[in-house]
């Protein structure tokens, strides 16, 4: 039984300490705010249960008192529970006080640091937030009082220490923040900047003065949460601004979440702002009584194993290691698949892959198949319900013995009926499947308008077929894919 408090970061898994993500690995129950990044709530496992407790600035579904004895109640109940919380716990985001009611009642508890956004926010927009030159003192303010009472702050003494000041929760009362520095001596010309989600690949930075920051940041809208940082050190920003060099910067991309955790990530860490569709659901069919089961008794009437997808390869791997087979068991039989990501997850298992097509689709692993297997032999193909039919059918038509068998299939994911989409750039495909997952959810799009990059031939013709505009990676690997994306993007 404990209660570990957990930042989170500003942004994804990138900035969540290596302690905080081994804490949630450990949790029983996770209490999570509205701000945490998506992928960093994706890194708690299925079996946790997570209380949405819906804190985000200025807007509190659930009350404080409430959330602090939800936490002496789960802890009570003998439960690990982790209080997930967006940046620091303890830097303007009342962990001290979620604390109290815990120390009353003497259960254990523990705080992991977090990256905050008062930080990041400068790192991310280029501004060494001191520097021996200007700056050689850093102060973060809160300018979102205690039950919305006025606001308590000393400006003529920060404006007097002549260092970094940085306020967080500011955006209401920019006005008045900006207009107290320089009622207190500041310079009007002082450089500052606004920045809006923070270390986020939809990340906004503008760029003024002390005098101009509250127009500019009205002009763009600009919305929270957001850093305001005022200082000489903002001088910096054009010069050292690292994110905003990103290549897809500015661009935002809608990635169909089957099989393209790693074309997201790829996408993410050249700045582009991804939007995951969760088209799709993987549904294992390797319980007790399956086809695969009935075939694996008699693993040595086949000489070649067939994979068409990763997927398909680490559910046929959990399938072995549930089942106590040694896999050994494969000793002799011969390994094909399609693809070099397939053959990657192969590798990652020290399984050497004995063909791979240069073409990366089933009509092309059935060409090259035709000329390796000898006599006699038989296959077993392992992969998804409903595969590709050019497989099977140009196997068949030159006599070679396989058993078709089905180890997982893509389901609708229920839990998302729509969804609505706007201004995006384009559309990334790694299968089939992806595009009609795509077209069933997004129904306020129209299909006929948008750019779609596939990973290949067989995608793209399920694209054209909604009269997409698509374009197809150069080989059918997410690096290519990758490679497309900035090439229509330059």
């Amino acid at each position: 039984m404990k209660v570990t408090l957990v930042g989170a970061g500003p942004g994804g898994t990138g900035l969540l300490t290596l302690k905080g993500f081994e804490t949630l690995q450990t949790a029983d129950v996770v209490l999570y705010d509205r701000c945490v990044n998506k992928d960093v709530l994706a890194a708690i496992p299925d079996s946790v249960e997570k209380i949405d407790v819906g804190k985000r600035a200025g807007h509190h579904s659930v009350p404080q008192d409430t959330i602090n004895n939800l936490l002496l109640e789960k802890a009570k109940q003998g439960k690990n529970v982790v209080r997930l919380k967006g940046g620091d716990p303890f830097i303007f985001a009342r962990g001290g006080e979620e604390l109290e009611l815990l120390a009353k009642n003497d259960i254990p508890f523990e705080v992991v640091p977090g990256v905050t956004s008062a930080i990041a926010a400068a790192i991310y927009a280029g501004i060494p937030i001191t520097h021996r030159d200007c700056a050689s003192s850093l102060h973060i303010i809160t300018a979102h009082a205690k039950d919305d009472e006025p606001l308590n702050i000393d400006f003529g003494t920060l404006v007097k220490l002549n260092g970094t000041l940085v306020f967080l929760m500011g955006v209401a009362v920019i006005n008045a923040i900006c207009e107290n520095c320089i009622a207190a001596g500041m310079d009007k010309d002082m450089p500052a900047a606004i920045v809006e989600n923070a270390a986020a690949n939809s990340q906004r930075k503008f760029l003024g003065t002390v005098a101009t920051l509250p127009e500019i940041a009205r002009a763009n809208k600009v919305e929270s949460p957001a850093v305001i940082i005022i200082g000489k050190v903002c001088e910096f920003s054009k010069r050292y601004d690292w994110f905003g060099k990103k290549p897809l910067r500015n661009k935002r991309i809608v990635v169909a979440r089957i099989k393209s955790f790693k074309l997201a990530k790829s996408l993410e860490e050249l700045g582009c702002d991804v939007i995951e569709i969760p088209c799709f659901k993987i549904a294992p069919l390797i319980s007790h009584g399956c086809m695969l089961e009935k075939k694996m008794e008699n693993i040595k009437d086949y000489s070649w194993l067939v994979f068409t997808s990763g997927t398909g390869v680490n559910i046929f791997l959990d399938y072995l290691i549930e089942r106590g087979i040694d896999i050994r068991e494969l000793t002799g039989v011969k390994i094909a698949c399609v693809g070099v990501e397939t053959e990657k997850e192969l590798k990652k298992l020290g399984i050497k892959v004995d063909y791979v097509p240069a073409e990366y689709n089933g009509a092309a692993l059935a060409r090259g198949l035709t000329k390796l297997v000898k006599s006699g032999s038989k296959l077993l193909i392992a992969r998804a319900k409903n595969g590709d039919q050019d497989l099977t059918n140009i196997l068949a038509d030159v006599g070679i013995a396989f058993d078709d068998v089905p180890i997982y299939e893509n389901i609708i994911d229920t839990s998302v009926n729509t969804i609505t989409l706007n201004d995006f750039d384009f559309a990334a495909f790694t299968c089939p499947s992806a595009v009609e997952g795509f077209a069933k959810i997004a129904t306020n799009v129209d299909l006929h308008k948008i750019k779609v990059v596939c990973i290949g031939e067989k995608t793209a013709v399920t694209a054209r077929m909604y009269g997409m505009e698509v374009y197809v990676s150069a080989e059918a690997t997410i690096k290519s894919m990758v490679e497309k994306i900035k090439e229509l993007s330059a």
